[in-house]
């Protein structure tokens, strides 16, 4: 008979499907998603985006260290459950301080990621009892527990707040790359940290179709607010286009081979890689989300250079994401996609102060060009030599 601390280690053998919690798990981020979008739309200067990209970080740091638990544990435990159901609710609160996250709500938000870290430890550090992996647990634990002090003290410290939660942020995020060095529990081997690429890859997409919803969403609303109109009309459907193509770039040719490439890559670095570039992804998702509000708003507006900037940088962040996404798995870079990349600049200075209308459409056709050749598979990397 299997101990408890067995019992809640998945085995690597056995078929691992998505469970009904880790779904419930990531509508939690539709929140935070939402109100980041808000965040950067009141502030759609250089200082906002870097605001919002240092919110984004450590909300879908939080998704992501939670699903690496439930691909290392079974989620049909009680203890995983309580983790899954104690990680969504951190993700809601999170969402709820992000609009003032850096001045009134610093401490909900702080506190919401520290408790999700630290109760995930404590949970499965309590579940695993004598069980040798018990000591990866501790070292990510231990880690987490030195990263709470800097995101606290930043909580209660409004003058060092953003570079005590750059430093934070950055440690955690480098935490897997080490292997969570810990004094007297050494570090984590790589056969420690092997992930099923079939369900890390799941993942993955899933929380991007999250993304993607959060963009449909926003632009549903705004279509709403705003009234119909012939340009309001046009305008929404290319920003339902744009969700599309966004979704098929994301998926053709890299997306199906992500999993095996993650199966063959060294223990957990080509998923921790694929992680990076999701923040960069779903940056681009959120940006993009605020450009096609904007521009159904006002369609007929000239772009100005706030308006534009978004609008051009949602789906140029998006690219670069993904073509360093092929990158990872391919080691060569997709030339539809990097074509895209470099006439998104060009796209911004031919349309400026032309109407809004105007440069979401020139944008989406960007998109569409570029998933055609993606479909056509002529320009399609070869996976000869997998990461």
């Amino acid at each position: 008979m299997k101990s408890g601390s067995e019992r809640l280690l998945r085995r690597r053998d056995d078929p691992i499907r998505t469970s009904f919690l880790e779904l419930l798990f990531d509508l939690s981020f539709v929140l935070p998603l939402s109100q980041l979008s808000s965040v950067l739309l009141a502030d759609l200067s250089v200082p906002g985006a870097l605001r919002a990209m240092l919110l984004l970080a450590p909300v879908f740091w939080v998704w992501l260290t939670v699903i690496s638990s439930t691909d290392w544990y079974d989620p049909g435990t009680g203890a995983v459950r309580l983790l899954l159901g104690g990680a969504a609710l951190g993700s809601l609160l999170m969402g709820v301080a992000v609009p003032e996250a850096l001045d009134d709500r610093a401490l909900m938000f702080a506190a919401a990621y520290v408790a999700v870290h630290l109760g995930r430890g404590l949970i499965v550090g309590v579940a695993l009892r004598r069980h040798p992996l018990r000591r990866r647990t501790l070292r990510v634990l231990t880690w987490y527990g030195a990263t709470s002090v800097l995101w606290l003290a930043g909580a209660f410290v409004p003058a060092v707040r953003v570079p005590l939660w750059l430093v934070a942020l950055a440690v955690d995020l480098v935490g897997p790359v080490l292997g969570w060095p810990a004094p007297r529990l050494g570090r984590t081997r790589p056969d420690e940290l092997r992930l099923s690429g079939t369900h890390v890859a799941e993942r993955f997409q899933q929380i991007f179709i999250v993304s993607l919803g959060e963009l449909i969403l926003s632009a549903g609303l705004s279509y709403a607010r705003a009234g119909p109109s012939p340009a309001r009309t046009a305008t929404f459907m290319l920003a339902f286009a744009v969700a599309v193509l966004i979704g098929l770039l994301y998926v053709t040719p890299a997306g199906v081979a992500l999993a095996p490439a993650i199966d063959r890559s060294t223990p957990a670095r080509l998923a921790v890689t694929v992680g990076y570039l999701h923040i960069v992804m779903i940056a681009g998702v959120v940006a993009t989300a605020v450009g096609t509000e904007l521009a159904i708003a006002r369609p007929t507006e000239p772009a100005k250079t706030g308006a534009l900037v978004v609008t051009v940088a949602g789906p140029t962040l998006f690219l670069a994401g993904r073509m360093l996404l092929s990158a990872a798995i391919y080691r060569r870079f997709s030339w539809p996609q990097l074509a895209a990349l470099l006439a998104m600049p060009a796209v911004a200075v031919v349309t400026v102060e032309l109407p809004l209308l105007v440069l979401a459409a020139a944008t989406t056709s960007v998109l569409f060009l570029t998933a055609a050749l993606d479909h056509t598979g002529f320009f399609a990397p070869r996976p000869s030599r997998p990461a």
